[in-house]
């Protein structure tokens, strides 16, 4: 079985805005360690070796206004995941409301190797589904994605970062974009936690094209937030989003989730194959 998480942080920790980044030093106490991971992509190659997780999907986007990356962070991860192309699989974005040419700069993002397009709602400060109303570029971004056959992550539930909005979190705007763009793979980030998780079922089982990810939601409490998981396990892909605030560290997380009250069908589903029909070997 091929272990895949599909949401961990690794970035450039010199673009992070201060605030953020007294953020994530107050939350983990080894930062330092996190910072070589950041430097050296053997050692966190080493880190996933010890957790017992084969790949890794490495989450990036611009969010400029918030935690300060820019689109420098794209050309910084491709490289990076150069480094061990088959276990680790970068995660981009474009910022519809900072490019001149959305349409273009997500296909030469797709060129440039990304495996997923980011778009993250609290932090980029708009809703879904913007393309609607006052980000009409938001809409090139899933055009583009739909057509080249990328998925496309969209954070739901909230975030603790500094200036981040929560209110775009509500997974009911990912309605639209499913409706609006039927053969686009849409990966709906921590389910809505800890707000709207019913929303969120309702939304993966009414839509073919819409997967859960359940990275930032602590094994534990999974049940209990999705007391019907066994029925989406097909549609479902195990993520961690460590090291983010609070996340207990990737080799616990895993212990965790296969500890739970789930068929053996549904954990295999959940840890490897749902990933592997989104992103093969």
């Amino acid at each position: 079985m091929l272990i895949t998480d599909c949401h961990i942080h690794i970035e450039p920790y010199e673009m992070i805005k201060p605030a953020a980044m007294e953020v994530m030093r107050k939350k983990r106490p080894n930062f330092a360690e996190l910072e070589e991971f950041s430097r050296e992509p053997k050692k966190f190659l080493a880190y996933l070796d010890r957790a017992g997780v084969d790949r890794a999907v490495l989450i990036n986007y611009p969010a400029q206004e918030t935690l300060g990356f820019s689109a420098d962070v794209n050309e910084w991860i491709v490289n990076y995941c150069q480094a061990a192309p088959k276990r680790l699989l970068p995660c981009g974005g474009v910022h519809p409301r900072f490019s001149k040419d959305v349409a273009g700069d997500v296909k030469r993002l797709i060129q440039s190797g990304i495996r997923l397009i980011k778009v993250h709602p609290p932090h980029q400060l708009l809703y879904p589904n913007s393309y609607q109303t006052d980000c009409k570029p938001l809409r090139d971004l899933y055009r583009i994605a739909e057509s080249e056959g990328i998925p496309v992550m969209i954070h739901t539930g909230t975030s603790v970062f500094p200036d981040a909005r929560s209110k775009f979190g509500d997974p009911i705007h990912l309605d639209d974009v499913a409706i609006d763009f039927p053969k686009l793979k849409i990966l709906m980030a921590h389910g809505g936690r800890p707000l709207w998780m019913d929303t969120a079922f309702f939304l993966i089982r009414r839509h073919k094209n819409m997967y859960l990810d359940i990275s930032g939601i602590p094994p534990k409490r999974l049940l209990e937030y999705f007391p019907r998981l066994e029925e989406i396990a097909s549609k479902t892909l195990f993520g961690t989003d460590w090291p983010g605030p609070g996340v207990p560290e990737v080799k616990q997380n895993l212990e965790d989730f296969r500890a739970l009250e789930l068929s053996d069908q549904a954990k295999q589903k959940i840890l490897s194959a749902t990933a592997l029909s989104i992103w093969p070997e």
